[in-house]
């Protein structure tokens, strides 16, 4: 058959480009271009902006076009394409330093999650030499405050009543692993703590930049520390950031970054040997005062009133978020009532702790009071217009 188009051209290369264009719009993606011959003719030049040019070409039939067969590229085929690397053979298949990966790969255990730890107990440090006396931050840098004798032995104390706490179990290999803000104090206060522990029984350790103290900025002067925390009572104890240091807030952000890294640990099995399924592993966290009470505001999701309503912990003491019957931590287990509201929680809060007894991880508390009452105030009958 034969095809004539009539195109505006001024140059051989504008309407050769153009010709094959119109092909490729008219054989609808068939690969006969290689056959083609294109021809302009005939081709008429004239000088002048407005040239005008008759184009033909004849197209063989469908039935005399060749059938293409497509190419199977192999590895081979593309040599520029090819892999030049070496294969890097690693012991242990690479997971030699990752344990907790072998128990995840291994195939009698593939699809089954490890166990949960059974508790996750927060630990403020002991008595420190700024707790004694205030002006200690005027001459020691925060991160080095130590802790004082009293301090070292209120964490001795606490090491003995978690071991005791998890005693109660009755779980033959029971295990515990902590995490340590870098602050000299905390660590002081695991050291000490740890003694109640044998070496056996502790799964391993790691210290953690985002446990740290808030950063209270450069306080050199007793006076104008005493200025600024007054400041912040005012203003209110999670906002109000201190000059070149922290506000609660902050503390707030690491700290969510931290929980993530924590939920991570708990789902991968990062404390359990490879192919153990221990079900009596203990977190224990070693930090600071206002650090803890972020972390469980961030943990129950709590407001910033009911933040700035929580008392701080005493020296060497602790906290347990402990699981539930469903799989969930609550306060309410180990710590009675009248114990979590001397901390500072609400009947609302109290009530939430209640229903973590029994929840399973990601089902959602649709009747925690803390929810509805933003959205009591509105009218049953909807909005109105």
């Amino acid at each position: 058959m034969t095809i004539t188009f009539t195109v505006k051209v001024c140059t051989l290369d504008d309407s050769t480009r153009l010709l094959h264009l119109l092909l490729l719009s008219f054989l609808a993606g068939s690969q006969v271009m290689a056959n083609l011959s294109p021809t302009l003719d005939p081709l008429i030049f004239l000088t002048g902006s407005q040239a005008m040019a008759t184009l033909s070409h004849t197209l063989p039939s469908a039935s005399a076009l060749p059938i293409l067969q497509p190419k199977t590229f192999t590895s081979n085929s593309i040599k520029c394409c090819e892999n030049q690397r070496e294969t890097v053979k690693l012991s242990n298949n690479g997971l030699a330093n990752f344990p907790e990966k072998n128990a995840l790969r291994s195939s009698a255990s593939a699809t089954l999650r490890p166990p949960r730890p059974r508790r996750i107990i927060l630990v403020r440090h002991g008595q420190s030499e700024g707790n004694l006396d205030e002006t200690a931050y005027t001459r020691i840098a925060d991160p080095k405050i130590a802790l004082t004798e009293k301090g070292k032995a209120e964490a001795e104390e606490c090491g003995l009543v978690i071991r005791e706490m998890i005693e109660r179990d009755k779980i033959e290999n029971w295990k515990a692993y902590f995490y340590v803000s870098p602050y000299r104090r905390t660590l002081e206060t695991l050291k000490n703590l740890a003694r109640g522990f044998e070496r056996t029984r502790i799964a391993g350790m790691r210290e953690e930049t985002r446990l740290r103290e808030q950063d209270f900025g450069n306080f050199q002067d007793r006076e104008k520390m005493r200025h600024e925390k007054a400041i912040r009572m005012l203003y209110g104890r999670f906002f109000y950031r201190f000059p070149n240091g922290e506000s609660a807030a902050d503390v707030y952000d690491r700290i969510t970054g931290f929980r993530e890294t924590l939920r991570s640990d708990i789902d991968i099995g990062r404390f359990q040997p490879p192919g153990d399924r221990n079900q009596g592993m203990n977190l224990v966290i070693v930090s600071h005062g206002l650090t803890l009470r972020v972390f469980l505001m961030r943990w129950y999701k709590w407001t910033v009133e009911q933040f700035e309503q929580l008392n701080n912990l005493g020296n060497g003491k602790i906290i347990v978020m402990e699981q539930g019957y469903g799989g969930r931590y609550s306060l309410l287990i180990h710590h009675s009532e009248e114990e979590l509201r001397d901390f500072g929680l609400s009947d609302d809060m109290l009530m939430d702790q209640e229903w973590q007894k029994f929840a399973r991880p990601g089902e959602l508390n649709y009747d925690c009071p803390m929810i509805n009452s933003f959205f009591t105030h509105f009218a049953d009958e909807g909005c109105k217009t």
